[in-house]
């Protein structure tokens, strides 16, 4: 079975649960109401739930719904299942009667490799096999893949062949698909939605990436800690999050070497799996774009993802290969 591991297991699950409250505003909040914990995993990566209600048994149920929808959304994304319907579509080469999740996230996916000039693409899944087929052999050569093996597979890359529609899902022969750079950030939201749908006015929720729930009058929000790719038990920067999503994309807790040069973050065009940065970080409103722009901005130089970073109204972080910290805000 396929089973890619997560890209940014450590940079997102460093940066919750080593600083998901500075200490005063944990305290005002303990003074207030205390949340309500759950801790487990969705995709493959750790998870969190923290819901602020002051009925202990309301805010069990509304985590026990939440867990629900992940199961249902994790059987419908995982690569990690083979019953998911991803799994079933890359197997097949087509899916009919598709969920709608499906169709609806791979239809995101499209707006976000447009948007970004196909450094997004969901289609990378043979980059991902001829790189861990290589680095799965004994003595495997530092140099990577043959650039032949990466060429062929990259005949099979190409988000504008993959054919959506409610009815049926279809993909050119060769090709696969991986929603792992998105549906993290979508399972998110989701989750987030049906907390607020259900009166839950406080909440921080991570299911990959991190969403801040905060509708209550005079709310503080949290403040995040972006780990450090050098040392990522250490807090490299803090930053706000209040009615605001962020996702982290980082290769250097997942490479296919042990030396941590290739990751899972490919470059659609080149096939390459080095990176620019070490990590990308980025605060929308969503977490489905935050993930997703988190992906892309991985192999995208600094001159565009300022552009896109204005263009769009978001915030960004990228860590350089020397450790240097480069932040961009769309009001910059």
């Amino acid at each position: 079975m396929n089973r890619p591991t997560r890209r940014r297991f450590l940079g997102i699950v460093a940066a919750s649960s080593a600083l998901a409250l500075a200490p005063s505003l944990w305290r005002r909040a303990q003074a207030a109401i205390a949340p309500t914990r759950w801790q487990g995993v969705a995709l493959g990566a750790d998870a969190e739930l923290r819901l602020y209600h002051p009925d202990r048994q309301a805010a069990e149920r509304l985590i026990e719904q939440a867990l629900q929808e992940l199961r249902r959304l994790e059987g419908v994304f995982s690569l990690y299942r083979d019953d998911s319907a991803l799994s079933v579509l890359n197997r097949q080469g087509y899916l009919a009667d598709p969920p709608s999740d499906l169709v609806r996230l791979l239809s995101e996916s499209r707006h976000y490799a447009e948007l970004t000039g196909g450094l997004f693409d969901p289609s990378v899944q043979p980059l991902w096999r001829v790189y861990a087929d290589h680095f799965a052999q004994p003595g495997a050569s530092a140099a990577g893949p043959a650039q032949a093996d990466i060429a062929a597979a990259l005949q099979r890359v190409s988000y504008q062949d993959i054919e959506v529609d409610p009815q049926r899902i279809r993909l050119q022969p060769g090709m696969a698909l991986t929603l792992n750079g998105i549906a993290q950030g979508y399972i998110t939201d989701r989750v987030t939605d049906l907390l607020r749908h259900a009166g839950l006015e406080r909440a921080l929720v991570d299911m990959g990436e991190i969403r801040g729930l905060d509708e209550s009058a005079g709310a503080t929000g949290w403040r995040v800690g972006l780990a450090d790719p050098l040392s990522p038990d250490q807090i490299l920067t803090q930053v706000p999050v209040s009615n605001q999503a962020l996702a982290t994309s980082g290769g250097y807790g997942t490479p296919f070497d042990a030396e941590g040069r290739y990751s899972h973050l490919f470059d659609p065009h080149s096939g390459q799996a080095r990176p620019l940065y070490r990590s990308v970080s980025v605060m929308a409103s969503t977490a489905t774009a935050a993930d997703a722009l988190s992906t892309a901005f991985s192999n995208m130089p600094l001159d565009r993802t300022a552009q896109l970073v204005r263009r769009l109204g978001v915030q960004a972080w990228m860590v350089l290969p020397d450790g240097q910290l480069i932040t961009q805000t769309g009001d910059a």
